[in-house]
């Protein structure tokens, strides 16, 4: 018996994205369907960007989760329209990102504080943080770097 889609959402959502591991595929808002094709399993996933390196390993680890749990065929549709936004991103998923020391991208253009000490005394340092989706900001208080997840 095929498992439900809500069934599958639930295991994707035990997914990590490769490049921050604290926060899953679902959270990230990259699935963006999960439907039988008669006895192909199709998951749609829309990269953050078209140049995104880490879509291919995304495309594995989903294959290999769902294989993991007796799915046998299993397509990934990459789907890039529309394209991906910060829009979609989890509440759960921007409370992860805090946790882990990235702020969570905000429509002002910048982040709101520090997520190590929440200070709102912060500075952007370089356009270009550890992964491209990233911007690399400093907190002027407790003197930390760290990534801001850039708004798209």
């Amino acid at each position: 018996m095929k498992p439900d889609t809500q069934t599958i959402w639930g295991w994707l959502n035990e997914v990590p994205d490769p490049e921050i591991p604290v926060i899953s595929v679902v959270d990230l808002g990259i699935v963006r369907g999960v439907a039988w094709e008669g006895e192909t399993l199709e998951i749609a996933v829309t990269p953050t960007y078209s140049g995104c390196p880490a879509t291919a390993i995304i495309a594995l680890d989903i294959e290999t989760a769902l294989h993991d749990r007796g799915i046998e065929t299993v397509r990934i549709k990459t789907q890039i329209s529309p394209a991906w936004t910060t829009d979609w991103l989890s509440d759960e998923g921007r409370a992860k990102l805090t946790e882990y020391g990235i702020a969570p991208p905000r429509a002002a253009g910048g982040p709101e504080s520090c997520p190590r000490c929440t200070s709102k005394n912060v500075h952007r340092i370089s356009q270009f943080g550890s992964t491209p989706c990233k911007a690399q900001w400093r907190c002027g208080d407790c003197l930390e770097p760290f990534d801001y997840f850039k708004c798209i």
